[in-house]
């Protein structure tokens, strides 16, 4: 990976993360691999010893070496002891969890909490960093909580925020396009700026700015990535009307640089822990301070309709049959290279499914575990065929790239029916051309097979065709 780590000139610190979490433990090992000392603090003893023991509670690629290094190497500690964990820190991060409420606002309480509990054991001088994701004006108030506690105001609070994406999270702490990092107090910027003097050297452009503009950031970014995918999916519901191709035209789009190709690939939308907590904590910030984001508001409505389209795209196909259908669903964390499922278009579309007296038969390559303490009356399978034996169609809904290399001959004779929704574009319509399959894909038009010969249906060219014959009947 080629990582830059500190020279033994003083420049490492001591630093402690709380929280062991997805954020917390990615962060924590890839600061002790850019050569700090690091003390990882969680209050779950169970998962402290695991960790102890070189055990990654979690699915990301590369961490578990890395961690397992930084250990070895006495950079990494792991304790359930907050004060001895703080106490010689030169900085402490709080990574903990900021679940949404019913109203779509984050609760704060975790990090509130976290706050108190190192309030009165860390060092004079020391820096809270905040690298949890939080509504601005967090840090302002976590401030006061500290002070309150502590009863002074020899400390200093920064805010960090994390632009880790799930199942990239250790080149992206590594090899990132930007650090950002937020302080009133620019001791608190001195200091991190330290913390990241290896990235820095590196060439990696880092952004000092408050603690309002660094919580914005994160918030804005998210929001925006989310509306690229939110566009991208209203254009392959038009394309699928009007016999367009979404993939073309998302590639013409792309090649304009003032819009880039990232996040234009249309879906079954947008989940995971970031983008539907984030947009929805962006709207309630916006109503707030009365500054709605209308644009974020409409797209939350568009991204939690889409299950429901996507689902009943497969039960008009399968007409009446639908009731007591099998249904292979391919994929069940939120994306490829995780095994979370949280806000996953799985969790959404299978009960609609289930609704209208589906089976459902599921494989995923890393979450059925997760996903088995969620969804109820599936039955889990070993790979892909096995969920397509006897099925009467099969969904895909995440782009693993196992299911990309699948034989689709060998899929669709395991098959009971002919339903293939392909609901992440992995294959080209072109594939199905000797397949007795009806394929349905995202921005792009049905293609329904009978007797071996493809037929591309075009729903806007379908409707004049009625309007022609309607009018032809009248005169």
């Amino acid at each position: 990976m080629g990582t830059t780590t500190l020279d033994a000139e003083g420049q490492c610190m001591r630093l402690s993360i709380i929280g062991a979490g997805y954020v917390g433990l990615t962060t924590g090992t890839c600061l002790a691999e850019l050569g700090h000392h690091v003390t990882c603090i969680d209050m779950n003893e169970e998962r402290v010893a695991r960790l102890r023991a070189g055990e990654v509670p979690i699915y990301e690629p590369e961490l578990h070496e890395l961690m397992a290094s930084n250990i070895e190497a006495g950079r990494l500690l792991f304790s359930a002891d907050t004060r001895t964990g703080v106490a010689d820190a030169d900085a402490v991060f709080i990574a903990v969890g900021t679940p949404s409420l019913a109203d779509g606002d984050i609760d704060l309480s975790f990090v509130q909490e976290a706050a108190r509990g190192i309030a009165k054991v860390i060092k004079p001088n020391c820096v809270v960093v905040v690298k949890s994701t939080v509504v601005v004006g967090t840090c302002r108030a976590l401030r006061e909580i500290i002070a309150e506690e502590r009863g002074a105001l020899d400390f200093s609070i920064a805010s960090n925020p994390e632009f880790l994406r799930e199942g990239t999270a250790v080149r992206d702490f590594l090899e990132p396009e930007r650090v950002v990092f937020g302080s009133d107090d620019p001791r608190a910027c001195a200091v991190l700026e330290q913390i990241y003097k290896p990235l820095a050297d590196r060439g990696v452009t880092v952004m000092r700015t408050s603690n309002a503009n660094a919580e914005l950031i994160k918030y804005s970014a998210n929001a925006f990535l989310a509306l690229k995918i939110g566009f991208i999916n209203d254009v392959a519901n038009l394309c699928e009307q009007v016999g367009g191709d979404v993939s073309a035209v998302a590639a013409g789009i792309g090649l304009d640089s003032r819009i880039g190709s990232a996040f234009l690939s249309a879906g079954p939308g947008f989940g995971g822990s970031c983008f539907p907590k984030d947009t929805r904590a962006f709207a309630v910030t916006g109503r707030k301070h009365d500054a709605p984001q209308g644009l974020i508001e409409t797209l939350i409505e568009g991204n939690g309709a889409r299950s429901q389209m996507l689902a009943e795209r497969v039960l008009a196909e399968l007409g009446s049959e639908a009731d007591g259908a099998t249904i292979a669903v391919l994929g069940l964390a939120f994306k490829a290279n995780t095994d979370d499922i949280r806000e996953s278009p799985s969790l959404a579309i299978i009960p609609w499914l289930q609704k209208a007296g589906c089976r459902i038969r599921a494989h995923d390559p890393k979450a059925m575990m997760e996903a088995a303490k969620q969804l109820d009356d599936i039955s889990f399978c070993e790979d892909a065929y096995d969920a397509a034996k006897d099925a009467d169609g099969v969904i895909v809904l995440t782009e693993w790239d196992e299911y990309r290399r699948l034989d689709l001959a060998r899929l669709a004779g395991t098959m009971r029916g002919s339903v293939l929704a392909d609901y992440r574009n992995l294959w080209l319509p072109s594939d199905m051309t000797d397949l007795d399959l009806t394929y349905l894909s995202i921005g792009r038009p049905t293609i329904h097979h009978a007797s071996g010969t493809a037929t591309v249906a075009k729903p806007a060219a379908r409707k004049v065709e009625r309007s022609i014959a309607a009018g032809s009947s009248a005169g």
